[in-house]
């Protein structure tokens, strides 16, 4: 899966991604610390909010964490592009967990831009999270959800006269 994910857009391959992943017993530990942060973040927080985070690792028995590197050293390729790659990583990983039959999705939520939650990652002064992807057994087939038709989005571009 990860050798499908590296298979993306790299302009000037400088590899603006890195991938980090949390199984077993650190689903929960990073959950739980995730609840604290949630708290301290709102501390009127209700229970549900508070369960809900301690749980967000919970749901599959693997999440990889796709880590966007945004180093400002390297001016000659665009931060824009280096993003859409780290987002592009996410998205190949979740379509080869998907296309080898396991259940993946592809979350952020607020942990995903939180500094405190980055710091407990280890994620450097210039990385942040582009996705959190969990990939188990699927336990059910997703709703399809409503498309927009392609059709409607597309113009023709024509140049002025």
């Amino acid at each position: 899966m990860l050798a499908s994910a590296v298979r993306v857009p790299d302009h000037g391959r400088r590899v603006p991604f890195r991938f980090l992943s949390i199984a077993g017993d650190a689903r929960a530990t990073l959950g739980d610390a995730v609840a604290a942060r949630g708290l301290e973040l709102h501390p009127d927080a209700d229970e549900a909010a508070v369960d809900k985070d301690r749980a967000r690792f919970s749901h599959a028995p693997l999440v990889v964490v796709v880590v966007a590197v945004l180093d400002p050293d390297d001016d000659a390729i665009p931060e824009q592009e280096r993003l859409l790659s780290a987002g592009c990583a996410c998205f190949a990983l979740l379509q080869a967990a998907q296309g080898l039959g396991f259940g993946a999705t592809w979350l952020t939520g607020w942990p995903a831009y939180d500094p405190a939650v980055h710091a407990l990652l280890g994620l450097g002064a210039h990385e942040c999270v582009a996705g959190f992807i969990h990939i188990g057994t699927p336990t059910f087939e997703p709703p399809e959800r409503a498309r927009p038709d392609p059709a409607a989005l597309l113009r023709e571009w024509v140049p002025a006269a």
